[in-house]
């Protein structure tokens, strides 16, 4: 992986951490308002989508081995 490709990566990593801690806030601030059950549901399930999104993504680029180099020499 690139300078440049790792810069990218963190970039979108970092704004799926934002987004999932703004989902969270804004869970925790419609549950003291006294929303629906529903709406709150809603956010907290889009925290936790974002959250394995992240760790999806983390996975997938910087802790993946690419398949070339997993074959076995002939």
């Amino acid at each position: 992986m690139t300078e440049r490709e790792s810069s990218e990566i963190e970039k979108v990593l970092l704004y799926i951490s934002d987004a999932r801690t703004r989902a969270k806030r804004a869970a925790d601030v419609v549950a003291k308002d006294g929303a629906d059950a529903h709406i709150i549901a809603a956010l907290a399930d889009a925290e936790r989508q974002l959250g394995e999104l992240h760790t999806k993504l983390a996975q997938g680029t910087y802790y993946a081995v690419p398949d070339d180099s997993l074959k076995l020499a002939v």
